[in-house]
C-alpha cells in the first residue's frame, strides 16, 4: 500500500481539474467573425479561473481532508460502519462511508478488507449520483464525486464519461448564459427602434400652424375669422417591447430534468424495470401532476421516479402540455 497523498495535493489536483473544466467551457465556441454591417462586437472571454464558489468548496473539501487525516485507523473505521449504518453513503462532505473509508486505505499499511469491500458496493451509488448532480447543473458537487470516484478506483470505465460531462455541461452553461445575453440585448434594441419609429410618427401628424386671412383690396376691411383647425391626431401608443419567444406547448423544453436514482435494494438484487409516466405542465413551465401509466415491476421503482418527476421544470409555453416518458432501470 502507498503511503497517503498530502491533503493540500489533493485539493490542488481538484482545483486544477475544475480550472480546466471551465477553461473548456470558455473556449467551448471559436472566436466570434466580425459583423461590420451589424456593429456587433465579439463576446467577452470567459474567466478561466474557478469561481468563488468553487474556490470556498475546495478549502472546505481540504479542511474536511485534514480533519480526516487526524483520526485513528480505529476510529476511521468505526465512523465509515456508522455512516453505513446512517445512509451516509457518499455526503455530506467530510462525513460519509467514501471518505471515511478512503482515507483508512491511505493511512493503512495493509488493505483493509471491510474497507475495501465497502468502498467496491458504495463507488455505484456515487457514480449515480455524480450523474445527477451533473443534471442538474450542480458541477460543484458533481466534481467533488468524480473525485471520490477516482480515489476509490482511477481504472473504473466510468470515469472518462463523468469528466466529458462535467466539461459538456459547463461549456452548456456558458452557452446558454451567452445565447441569453444576446437576447436580451436584441430586445432592448428592438424596442429602442420601436420607441423611435413611434416618436417619428408623431411628429409628422402633427398639424402645420393656420395661416391668418388676407383681406381683399376692395372690400371693407373685415375682421379676419380664423379658419378652424381641425384637432391633433393622438400620437400612436408606443410599441411594446418585443417578447421573448414561448415555446410551444406541443414541445416543451426541458430547463431542469434529473433522472431518477436506482433503488438501493433493487440495484442489490439485480432487479431490472420499466416505468411510465404522464406528466402534466403548465404554461409557466412547472409541473402540475404526475400519473403512472405503466410500471414492470409494480411499485419496484415507482416512487423514486415520482418524487423525481415533480421537480423537473420547463421553460414557459404558449399553453399547458401533456407529456409521456419511460424510465428504464437496468443494473
Amino acid at each position: 500500500m502507498t503511503a497517503s497523498t498530502p491533503v493540500s495535493s489533493r485539493a490542488l489536483s481538484w482545483a486544477i481539474a475544475l480550472a480546466l473544466g471551465l477553461s473548456l467551457a470558455a473556449c467551448s465556441k471559436d472566436e466570434a467573425e466580425p459583423d461590420a454591417a451589424a456593429g456587433k462586437a465579439p463576446a467577452a472571454a470567459q474567466p478561466a479561473g474557478p469561481s468563488a464558489e468553487e474556490v470556498q468548496a475546495m478549502e472546505a473539501q481540504e479542511a474536511a481532508e485534514a480533519a480526516l487525516a487526524s483520526l485513528s485507523i480505529d476510529e476511521l473505521r468505526s465512523r465509515g460502519s456508522q455512516a453505513l449504518r446512517e445512509q451516509r453513503l457518499y455526503a455530506p462532505a467530510g462525513d460519509n462511508a467514501m471518505e471515511y473509508y478512503l482515507t483508512l486505505r491511505e493511512k493503512s499499511d495493509k488493505p483493509d478488507a471491510s474497507a475495501e469491500s465497502a468502498l467496491i458496493d458504495l463507488m455505484p451509488y456515487a457514480i449515480i449520483a455524480a450523474e445527477q448532480a451533473i443534471g442538474r447543473e450542480d458541477f460543484i458537487e458533481a466534481e467533488r464525486l468524480r473525485a471520490l470516484v477516482e480515489r476509490t478506483d482511477a481504472q473504473t470505465p466510468a470515469l472518462p464519461r463523468i469528466k466529458d460531462s462535467i466539461a459538456k455541461g459547463r461549456a452548456g452553461v456558458v452557452e446558454r448564459a451567452e445565447q441569453e445575453a444576446e437576447r436580451a440585448a436584441q430586445r432592448e434594441r428592438d424596442a429602442e427602434l420601436a420607441a423611435q419609429r413611434a416618436a417619428d410618427e408623431a411628429a409628422a401628424a402633427q398639424p402645420e400652424p393656420a395661416q391668418p386671412a388676407t383681406p381683399a383690396p376692395t372690400q371693407p376691411a373685415q375682421p379676419a375669422t380664423p379658419a378652424p383647425t381641425q384637432p391633433a391626431t393622438p400620437p400612436p401608443a408606443p410599441a411594446q417591447p418585443a417578447r421573448p419567444d414561448l415555446a410551444s406547448s406541443s414541445n416543451p423544453v426541458a430547463v431542469r430534468a434529473p433522472q431518477p436514482s436506482y433503488p438501493r435494494a433493487a440495484y442489490r438484487s439485480g432487479v431490472s424495470g420499466e416505468v411510465t409516466v404522464e406528466i402534466s405542465i403548465a404554461a409557466s413551465g412547472e409541473v402540475t401532476n404526475v400519473s403512472i401509466t405503466r410500471s414492470q415491476p409494480r411499485g419496484t421503482f415507482d416512487r423514486e421516479v415520482m418524487n423525481t418527476v415533480r421537480d423537473w421544470r420547463f421553460e414557459p409555453m404558449d399553453g399547458p402540455a401533456t407529456i409521456t416518458r419511460t424510465f428504464t432501470f437496468r443494473p
